[in-house]
């Protein structure tokens, strides 16, 4: 049976097929379609009961929260996180930070900036703040660090696909230049590009091989 992930293209979907990727686990994915509301369907709650993505199906073993299926991959493979006490508290520290402060708050800009029928300056200019902020708590850490939590790790892999979608936020990297190293470096790994890649590159495969029996028009 294997894994299967249940993703989307965003970037807590993101952050498990990169990591699934740098491990090198072989695996399958589907495609969880918003515009349906398939994440609210009875078989995919019964996998997610909080109806989001990503959700993660292990030889009949399922998982939801991309943190936890983060730490569960790492502890399946010994990789990504460390075996001591202090070295795996460094990594979880950081990647708390991802769950807890810059998912949610570049989570609110993004809805307030390009979602919400109504523009809200107030709103959008508090949660841009306040990624700001997060963003200037990652450049002090990366100015002394290689990686977020010393080498690299699944606490890495959880930031990475939030923080490069900064522009999105309506925010700017310019000034935190250990922060522009760090997304450089974490993006130039081949199975971080991979992983990025799930689900749009490999769906977009798809629909040029179906093409060729179908008609150019399936490629619009």
């Amino acid at each position: 049976m294997g894994i299967t992930l249940y993703t989307a293209a965003t970037p807590n979907g993101w952050k498990v097929s990169i990591a699934l990727e740098e491990m090198g686990l072989p695996y399958d994915w589907k495609l969880i379609d918003f515009a349906t509301n398939e994440q609210k369907a009875d078989w995919y709650t019964a996998i997610n009961p909080n109806g989001r993505i990503p959700a993660l199906d292990d030889d009949g073993f399922t998982l939801f929260e991309s943190g936890a299926i983060l730490m569960y991959l790492a502890e399946k493979t010994g990789q990504f996180l460390p075996a001591d006490v202090q070295g795996r508290s460094r990594v979880v520290q950081w990647l708390m930070f991802q769950m807890s402060a810059v998912g949610p708050m570049m989570g609110q800009a993004n809805v307030f900036l390009r979602y919400f029928p109504e523009k809200i300056q107030p709103a959008i200019d508090r949660y841009q703040r306040e990624v700001t902020r997060l963003f200037g708590v990652m450049d002090k850490q990366l100015a002394a660090h290689e990686y977020i939590a010393g080498d690299y790790s699944i606490a890495d892999m959880a930031l990475w696909p939030w923080v490069s979608g900064y522009d999105w936020s309506g925010v700017t990297i310019d000034g935190f230049d250990h922060l522009q190293r760090w997304l450089t470096l974490v993006g130039d790994r081949p199975a971080v590009q991979a992983g990025r890649d799930i689900p749009i590159k490999r769906d977009r495969a798809a629909e040029i091989e179906q093409a060729k029996n179908t008609g150019p028009q399936m490629l619009a």
